[in-house]
């Protein structure tokens, strides 16, 4: 299963209200050390369980921990 943002896209990310966030939306969020972008995919309400759509889980975050969210993606 290919990823919805492939290495080397151009991605046009913008501030987002967080209580508008959905399952399945692309966004930038801080994990301890790192800024990723990554899918939602689950919301239990400020916190937001993340992974990519490749299966993996990489756990939850709060609201305080996403800066944007994806809303143009350009293939390389």
């Amino acid at each position: 299963m290919k990823g919805k943002v492939e290495d080397g896209s151009l991605v046009t990310l913008e501030p987002c209200d967080t209580d508008q966030l959905q399952a399945g939306d692309i966004v930038l969020v801080r994990v301890p050390g790192n800024i990723y972008l990554h899918l939602i995919k689950a919301i239990n309400g400020q916190r937001f369980l993340i992974g990519n759509n490749r299966g993996k889980i990489n756990g939850w975050v709060g609201h305080h921990c996403i800066y944007g969210i994806a809303t143009k993606i350009e293939a390389p």
